[in-house]
Formats: structure tokens, sequence, C-alpha cells
């Protein structure tokens, strides 16, 4: 029985080695494209509920990116602040104001609000994030367009949350780059299954050809990495990544906010291709399996060099997968937590994932 566990553990921990090899060999080796700059022009989109204090950060800051094409259109999803009042005072020829002033029941509030964002847009090249977002550098627009070629309809970008105080900061950043990791490093690898909506261009000419977010705008969630696994293929998507492309987020800042996050991210993943489910389905369950196979082990023999050599090498193998990648997308983390933030996330995920599964309605607050 003992041989069995212990099997179990060693071919748990080859496959997570695989997935952690893709995101570290992939990450690791790219090289942004320093050709000339993409001079298409790039309608930046913002759908903003209640966010005014957001929104007096946030449009400074896209006004001073350093682009020669681009307009900023702000969606005011049935915001009861003052946001409508300041947009009015900050329309202008590079500013454009699109109001929702009702909720539809056959599509979900956000999808709604991009689509109108959308149809707004006078250029092809639609680059998204979120009003509580802010672009590390004035080169954000620039770099994210500079992936688009002839052939490009989706770039991914990545997203990261600001350093905080306290154990649910760190977790945050922690599991936010392991998500990142998965989707950056699998993209690039050729299989393109989802993005976050915080940092994610593509055409609106493929948006339009396909309509929109019509099979899945009954959807909580889903506006960016259903769009992406729906659309985006090998051919079609590249990945852009470094500082200067990044976006960042203030994280959460109770356990109970974060939590309703994290179902309503997850629970979006049942509606992914069949092929991209048994992807991170394996990965989850190699996590799971690895973690129950050690306990057992642990508690069935005294000799213990096996079962801690292994758990050395994936924490070893983690924290040098975390610093070097987070180095390379440009939001370098502390690896000394990873031990702790290791175990916290392997449960954290699998008891929100699988009451994700189960959830028929999940609601976006």
């Amino acid at each position: 029985m003992t041989e069995i566990f212990l099997y179990i553990l060693l071919s748990s921990t080859g496959i997570l080695t695989i997935y952690w090899l893709v995101a570290w060999i992939k990450i690791g080796t790219y090289r942004s494209s320093k050709k000339s700059s993409n001079q298409e022009g790039v309608s930046v989109i913002v759908c903003a509920h209640n966010e005014l204090e957001n929104l007096k950060s946030l449009i400074p800051l896209l006004e001073k990116q350093q682009h020669p094409n681009f307009e900023i259109i702000i969606v005011d999803d049935r915001s009861d602040d003052d946001t409508y009042d300041y947009m009015l005072e900050r329309q202008s020829e590079k500013i454009k104001n699109v109001r929702v002033n009702q909720v539809h029941d056959h599509i979900n509030a956000k999808k709604y609000a991009i689509t109108l964002g959308i149809k707004a847009a006078k250029n092809d090249i639609l680059l998204l994030t979120d009003a509580d977002c802010t672009p590390a550098s004035d080169q954000w627009i620039k770099e994210m367009t500079d992936g688009f070629t002839a052939d490009t309809d989706f770039v991914i970008g990545a997203s990261t949350y600001e350093s905080s105080k306290g154990f649910l900061g760190q977790f945050i950043r922690y599991e936010t780059l392991l998500t990142a990791q998965n989707y950056l490093g699998w993209a690039m690898a050729g299989n393109p299954y989802m993005a976050v909506g915080r940092n994610l261009a593509y055409r609106k000419a493929k948006f339009l050809e396909n309509k929109g977010f019509n099979k899945f705008q009954h959807v909580t969630g889903g506006d960016d990495d259903l769009l992406v696994n729906q659309l985006a293929r090998k051919k079609n998507t590249k990945v852009v990544i470094g500082e200067t492309s990044l976006t960042r987020s203030e994280p959460k800042n109770s356990w109970s906010a974060y939590y309703r996050q994290k179902l309503r991210h997850l629970s979006v993943s049942k509606y992914y291709r069949l092929k991209d489910k048994i992807l991170l389905g394996l990965q989850s369950l190699s996590n799971l399996v690895f973690w129950l196979s050690l306990i057992i082990l642990a508690t069935q023999t005294q000799q213990y060099e096996i079962p801690a050599g292994v758990l050395l090498f994936r924490w070893v193998f983690l924290s040098n997968l975390n610093y070097f990648t987070s180095k390379k997308i440009g939001d370098r983390m502390n690896s000394w937590l990873v031990p702790v933030l290791d175990l916290f996330y392997v449960l954290f995920v699998t008891i929100t994932g699988t009451i994700a599964i189960f959830t028929k309605k999940v609601k976006w607050k």
C-alpha cells in the first residue's frame, strides 16, 4: 500500500512539473518584438459602475499614454454617484462617454456595457481594462498595440495586484501569479484558453463577426476568458508581457469579498472547451492528489526521506518559478512565503472550485 501511494505521489509531482516547466520555459524565453511600432488607432474601453474616485485617477494616466492615435471610451454603467457629471466635464475629442441607463434580462450587465462601448469605438483595435486598474507606465497602450500584426485578433497581457500588508494581500498576489503563469504560458505554447479583462486587446471586427458575447451572454462574468476561449487560437493570438505593459489593481481587503470574486471567476470555467477543462482539471487534481498522498505516506511510513525530498523539490521549484516568472512579467514577488501560500492555495482553490461547479447562479458583487 505504501508503494502505491509513493507511486501516486511521484506521478502527481511529474505531471505538475510539466505544467510548471511550460510556464517557466515559455515566459522565461519571452522576447518582446522591437520592430516598427504599430500605428493603428486604438480604442481604450473602461466600464465603470460607481467608480468616480477610480476614474479620477485612471483617466489622467490614460491621457498621458505615449501613442499617436487613441481614444478613451468610458462606459458609465448605471452609476448613481457623480460619475455622469464628472464625465460630462471630461468629455472631449479624445474622451467619449457612453451611458447605460438600464439592465436587460437577456444579457449580463457588464457584457451589455462592454458591447455598447465596442459599438461606439471608432478603431478596430480595442484595449480593455477596469476602472480600478492603472497602467504601470505611459507605454501601456503602445506595448499592447505593438503585439498586433495583420493576422492577430487577440493580444493577451498580464495584470497584477499592488503589494499590501497582511496574509490576504500576499495570497492574492500569489494566486494571481499562478493563474497568469498558466494562461500566459499555455498561450505562448499555442493554446490560449483565457485572459483577464484588466489587460486584454482584441479586434472589433472579430468581436462583431462572431456576434460578441451572444453564446454566453447570460453567464455572470466571462466577458474576458470565455471570449478568448471561444475565439482565440494559436495563429491569431499574441502575448505581451513586461513591466511597461502591465496593469495593476488594489487587492480585495476582506476574505469574503475575495471569495466572491474567485467564485465568480472559477464558475465560468465550466463553459470552457472540453480540452481546456481537461487541461485545468488534471492540474487541479494532481495538486490535490499530491497533498493527499503525501499526508498518507507521512502517516504510513517511518521512512520520511522520500516524501520530505519530494516536498522540498516542490517548494524549491515553485519558489524559483515564482521568482523568475514574476520578474519577467514585471512584478517581482518574494518567494520565502511560498511553502505556506502553496498549501493554502490548494485548500482554497479546491473548496472554492468545487462550490463553483455546483453553483448555478453567481452574483456579481
